[in-house]
């Protein structure tokens, strides 16, 4: 997955515009951008959307539910489920022990429905309290299900009172880099993908290019949305160059020609274990993105 588009769960033509966004994940939103006195509603479009759009839908599905403290998941969970999505993504998530009590709700509701038990993913927003900014550790090992951590600067602004996350200059304030990197560490940590948060000017391509450019050298590999707009400055952002596949090829060509040593030489430079790595994790990104097969 590169792009991942937030659409409103009680809005239908919303959905349909995200649907047809080219995005690779569609987040159908029970959270933060539906008021409360629509969660029900939302909830009960979202599911006839989803199956009117059984077995022709070409993104994934993911669901944002309510956090666990707001007693609505498990209605969240019960009028979802059903509509086999392939993932819920947990908003606030404290650590990797919320991610195993949302799998155990999971569990439950998958047997209801006569599903696999395991078939639904969890992304976890890990960054949204100040105290889950010490359990980044917590995700390695939480669950089988997991698959990517994701961060959040506004609600983490509203938890301690920060009037804006960036500076005049646009850049992220510490605190906020500090999620950020925690994110990126503990996914790297759980062997997940991380998942880079949304740019919020959404009329600012320019400005949302050059933090995905940031975010893809960093080692995110893919980036939230809140427009159909930016879909395509992100997966653009985060496939892999021409020049970058040859690269890696030949990074793994050289090594498997010298029967995989601990270092070989291309060019005139030489390149270890490390540098192989990178460049499996990269072709693995682009045959995702069907660049390459």
């Amino acid at each position: 997955m590169r792009s991942l588009l937030f659409v409103p769960g009680d809005s239908e033509k919303k959905l349909e515009k995200g649907f047809s966004s080219g995005a690779d994940v569609v987040i159908v939103d029970l959270e933060d951008s539906v008021a409360p006195a629509n969660k029900e509603a939302a909830r009960r479009i979202a599911s006839d959307f989803l199956v009117a759009e059984a077995g022709t839908r070409k993104p994934l599905v993911y669901i944002r539910v309510n956090d666990l403290s707001t007693g609505l998941t498990d209605g969240d969970l019960a009028a979802l489920t059903g509509v086999h999505p392939d993932g819920i993504m947990l908003p606030k998530s404290t650590s990797g022990a919320d991610v195993q009590q949302l799998s155990a709700k999971l569990r439950v509701h998958e047997a209801n429905h006569g599903l696999p038990d395991g078939g639904i993913s969890i992304i976890a927003i890990a960054t949204e309290t100040a105290a889950s900014l010490f359990s980044g550790a917590t995700y390695a090992g939480a669950s089988a299900r997991l698959a990517g951590l994701t961060w959040g600067a506004e609600d983490l602004s509203a938890a301690i009172g920060a009037r804006s996350a960036r500076d005049a200059d646009g850049r992220y304030t510490d605190v906020f880099r500090l999620a950020r990197t925690v994110t990126l560490l503990a996914a790297s940590s759980a062997e997940v993908p991380a998942i880079d948060s949304v740019y919020p000017d959404f009329r600012d391509l320019a400005g949302l290019e050059a933090e995905c450019a940031e975010a893809e050298r960093d080692g995110f590999t893919a980036k939230m949305a809140i427009h159909p707009a930016q879909v395509p400055v992100i997966n653009a952002a985060f496939t892999p160059s021409g020049e970058a596949i040859e690269h890696s090829a030949a990074v793994v060509a050289a090594f498997e020609a010298a029967g995989n040593p601990g270092v070989v030489g291309i060019g005139g430079k030489m390149y270890d274990r490390p540098h192989l790595r990178l460049a499996e994790r990269l072709l693995a990104r682009a045959r995702a993105a069907g660049v390459i097969s």
